[in-house]
């Protein structure tokens, strides 16, 4: 039987559940918002005075995009996702006192705001819950975000956003800090580890975006959006594993590639380093090295790359940078390749086929008791009441989605119908959800939010056995 989370047993979530969790919430504030920044990129490449076609006119977009389009966007989302369209109009109400009262772009302040509106309005509207004369509930509802989106943006003219200003300029001079000492590479030390650990949206969404968008508008480019997003790094680790990977990963590494560098959906080489740790190392190198090689040649980008793939790297390179981009890219890869090849080569253990026997030896003995997952009564119901499955991750929109499509044509090839599977952001699986899949590191946030649900854990999106215990459970319910 698949690994499946005691329901009943309630865990204090971790620290690093908790800022899982967090960097999700920054994630899906920034994700459905992508398709403007990358438009501000491809705006800023072409026209400013180095782009590929200078235009003074379609230039004068560029500030304005930035100051105001681009954080509002983020306010309003994030209000959203805190209290609906009541929280979407507190959230950009709040943030044009920030945008007006500061010098600088208010990404990191919009990205604070936005939420905080929301919650406000989401306590007052729970505050007089049937508390309002009937009649009066559109007069109530108007007046209350009039008032308190007013006191938010002058807080936020005045308070909020001198704060989030000196925050920011700080930041900024550290990070700058370590660019004119030369030291920017050692940043991977923090980013490969973070990533594996599923921690990269709160580096990306959170610190590096906000940081490339304000030098883009100084500079035309940023290094910043490519010191956590190159996919050399990963490319050379599925490569090592590829070649001298055992079994399993050997197996599925070659396919793990083409989703990884040219989809962009970097979680999938993350199994891969969790199995073996010691590949951190190449991780790290071929970060580091990737980064000296963009540093050399002056290399940026336009606009954060998401998905993190080589398609988005070249759509999002300006005018003299190419070779710079394309040569971090490989050497990145070339670096990350030999030292992860290196620990594989002097390594003789094989976790891979331990695992895989140790599943299979589970698999049997868990058939010998029943078909069954455990409910939230804890009693252990047959497979053929399943009607929803949801795969579930970070953001919504890599991992889980690859898992969803990939299981759904497993069932439509076994012949297994009358199953929903679907992919979602995992605070937001609906609560119908028979089963609910998710990597293991992502556990204990899953647990935050659905403590009372049946978790399913994997480690590889492609060929997982608890996937496949799953279709060989419904096939003999």
């Amino acid at each position: 039987m698949a690994n499946v989370v005691n329901v009943t047993q309630v865990n204090t979530p971790s620290t690093r559940a908790r800022v899982q969790a967090f960097g999700g919430f920054l994630t899906n504030m920034v994700l459905p918002n992508i398709g403007a920044f990358i438009a501000w990129g491809i705006l800023t490449a072409l026209f400013i005075p180095s782009g590929w076609i200078p235009n003074e006119e379609l230039e004068g977009i560029v500030g304005p995009a930035i100051t105001y389009l681009l954080p509002l966007l983020l306010a309003i989302t994030g209000g959203r996702m805190v209290a609906g369209q009541r929280g979407a109009v507190m959230g950009a109400i709040g943030a044009i006192g920030l945008i007006v009262g500061s010098d600088i772009p208010m990404f990191l302040g919009a990205m604070i705001i936005g939420p905080l509106g929301g919650w406000v309005i989401q306590k007052f509207d729970k505050s007089i819950e049937n508390k309002v004369p009937a009649g009066f509930e559109m007069i109530v509802n108007n007046f209350s975000i009039g008032i308190l989106g007013f006191l938010l943006m002058i807080l936020s003219f005045f308070f909020i956003g001198p704060v989030i200003e000196s925050a920011n300029n700080l930041v900024t001079s550290a990070i700058k800090a370590l660019v004119s000492t030369g030291l920017l590479p050692l940043l991977s030390i923090i980013n490969e580890p973070a990533k594996v650990l599923f921690l990269n949206n709160v580096i990306d969404q959170g610190i590096y975006y906000p940081l490339g968008m304000q030098e883009t508008l100084e500079a035309g480019k940023s290094i910043y959006f490519t010191v956590a997003s190159n996919p050399g790094p990963g490319l050379g680790l599925l490569l090592a594993f590829s070649f001298f990977g055992q079994k399993a990963a050997k197996r599925t590494a070659p396919g793990a590639i083409i989703i990884h560098f040219f989809g962009g959906i970097h979680e999938l080489y993350f199994p891969y380093v969790l199995m073996k740790p010691l590949t951190l190392i190449g991780m790290i190198a071929g970060g580091m090295s990737g980064i000296t090689v963009f540093k050399i040649f002056d290399a940026g980008l336009v606009a954060g790359p998401s998905p993190g793939s080589i398609f988005s790297y070249l759509a999002l390179t300006p005018k003299g940078n190419f070779v710079g981009i394309i040569l971090g890219v490989l050497v990145a890869a070339v670096v990350s390749f030999i030292v992860t090849s290196i620990i594989l080569k002097l390594d003789k253990k094989t976790e891979d086929d331990e695992v895989f026997a140790s599943s299979i030896e589970k698999s049997k003995s868990m058939k010998s008791e029943g078909k069954k997952i455990l409910s939230k009564t804890n009693e252990m119901p047959t497979m053929n009441n399943v009607s929803k499955i949801s795969f579930a991750c970070d953001a919504g929109a890599g991992s889980s989605a690859l898992g969803a499509t990939t299981f759904r044509k497993r069932l439509q090839k076994e012949n297994i119908s009358g199953i929903d599977v679907k992919h979602y952001r995992i605070e937001d699986v609906p609560r119908d959800s028979d089963i609910i899949v998710v990597h293991k590191d992502l556990l204990e946030r899953a647990r935050l939010t659905h403590i009372d649900k049946n978790i399913i854990t994997i480690e590889n999106y492609i060929n997982d056995p608890n996937l496949v215990q799953i279709i060989n459970d419904l096939k003999g319910s």
